[in-house]
């Protein structure tokens, strides 16, 4: 563990194992850190924060541009490692590099750039500010799928609106996090903290810890209700990224093999362990024969391996808990009618590691599992539908809305879906694309609060009205009354 600028061990001494998901081999033992150690970390970033918050801007953008540069010097490292312990093929993870470096830039220079406003005063001699000041020390729970990345996008906005972190990676990924000791290291003592563990034992401890003043949370429903049930005891406030049941509409108006291409795409990028990855498939009727067809086939090419090998599109899964979950799921879905085209098993040549085959069924409906919950795995299920407007009426037959997608042509259809299908996210034409400067989040049971953009800066930042009237002298409206 990372606290004060210091590596240390964990208070009871214990460790961990962590595995190489491709060969089921130990790659690092980890401290496996208590209540203690997040008390421990909560208390060096609570020292820290006054001198981080009243820095000037130009110095603490500095020390954040700087964190951008490190990462992209030890970007080759970085990408190895989350490779080893993650499973996601190493051409992704070096995308997954740049865009953290790419994060921290974007707030490095935002956090200086808005604090607050003036707004009309409501009597004569007086000025009406807001400025918007940091929480304090933020926890920021970071889920296995995407490490790094969803760890920026809490720590970056976090830094540059003046609070201090502690980082609580997941206990199936955290050498990556761990290896940002070395990124943060120029960062004054107790600015960032990084504590590994289970969420029981180390997470937990940072909820309901008194000095932690915001929770940060990307993960599943059911930890994330708990999380909020946890922070509320203190009115804590609380950011949930949560679980998606992704739509994904096709019209036929398009190009077939555009549209394969794109279903494949966001549907089993890396393994479908994507909280936006496309997990209910509307196609209308006139494509949809060849679009089935089309995404079978596809998915019989998909290369899986050694994530760390050239030519490979697609590793393990994170764990055998999750591939034991994926499986379970595809029996319940075939046993209540559900047809499997392509995949549904675990590949006959691999003897070791998580491995799963991208699948595509057909014969799904709503009343099951497979279309009312998260998966995240490697599942494609379609349906094929009349029109434009029962795709939308499907695709919000869903408690989830935290991402959709469409592929079409034609405006008029790609505007009735965006306006009527509640999701956080709503693509046009290119799924699964982010962008620094714009909003991601969930609506229902996908979460509240946003990462990225202004918005996510301002979840780390609360409003101040600061009143000042520029003339002392006995009001009208004061005691006595006449």
């Amino acid at each position: 563990m990372w606290i004060n600028n210091e590596f240390v061990a964990s208070k009871n001494a214990e460790r961990f194992e962590v595995l190489n998901p491709a060969t089921e081999e130990i790659l690092a033992m980890v401290p496996r850190g208590n209540a203690e150690d997040a008390e421990r970390a909560v208390a060096a970033a609570h020292a820290a924060f006054n001198p981080w918050r009243k820095m000037g801007s130009l110095e603490r953008k500095e020390m954040m541009h700087e964190i951008a540069r490190k990462i992209r010097a030890h970007g080759e490292e970085l990408a190895q490692i989350i490779t080893l312990e993650g499973g996601k093929p190493i051409i992704e993870n070096r995308d997954e590099v740049e865009w953290v470096a790419s994060c921290f830039e974007y707030y490095a220079e935002l956090g200086r750039d808005q604090i607050g406003r003036v707004v009309a005063p409501a009597f004569e001699h007086q000025m009406s500010l807001v400025v918007k000041e940091p929480f304090g020390v933020v926890a920021c729970i970071v889920p296995w799928n995407y490490p790094i990345l969803l760890m920026a996008w809490k720590v970056a906005p976090a830094l540059a609106a003046g609070n201090t972190v502690v980082i609580k990676p997941s206990e199936l990924t955290p050498l990556c996090n761990l290896f940002f000791a070395k990124i943060f290291n120029h960062l004054p003592k107790g600015v960032a903290n990084i504590i590994t563990g289970f969420g029981k034992e180390a997470g937990e401890p940072l909820v309901t810890s008194k000095g932690t003043q915001l929770i940060a949370f990307t993960g599943s429903v059911e930890t994330g209700r708990h999380i909020a049930m946890l922070a509320a005891q203190q009115l804590k406030k609380v950011h949930l990224e949560l679980g998606g049941n992704d739509p994904f509409i096709v019209c036929d108006d398009i190009d077939v093999d555009i549209a394969v291409r794109a279903g494949a795409w966001t549907a089993f990028l890396n393994n479908g362990q994507v909280c936006t990855s496309a997990e209910r498939f509307y196609v209308l009727e006139p494509i949809a024969k060849k679009f089935i067809e089309g995404l079978t086939e596809f998915s019989k090419t998909l290369r899986l391996g050694n994530p760390l090998g050239p030519g490979v599109d697609l590793g393990p899964l994170v764990s055998e808990a999750q591939r034991r979950k994926i499986e379970a799921r595809l029996a319940q879905s075939v046993q209540q009618g559900a047809k499997i085209l392509s995949g549904g098993k675990r590949p006959a040549q691999f003897s070791k590691g998580y491995f799963f085959e991208p699948t595509v069924l057909t014969n799904v409906n709503e009343s099951m599992e497979l279309m009312r919950s998260e998966t995240f795995g490697p599942l494609a299920p379609i349906q094929v539908v009349k029109n434009i407007e029962e795709a939308i009426a499907r695709a919000n037959a869903s408690e989830y809305g935290l991402g959709a997608s469409i592929l079409t042509n034609d405006l008029e259809k790609a505007m009735l879906a965006a306006d009527n299908i509640k999701a956080g996210t709503f693509w046009i034409n290119d799924p699964l694309t982010d962008n620094d400067a714009a909003p991601f989040g969930g609506m229902r049971l996908s979460g509240h609060g946003r990462e990225l953009g202004l918005e996510g800066l301002d979840e780390f930042r609360e409003a101040k009205h600061i009143l000042i009237d520029y003339k002392l002298e006995k009001k009208s409206y004061w005691f006595p009354y006449a």
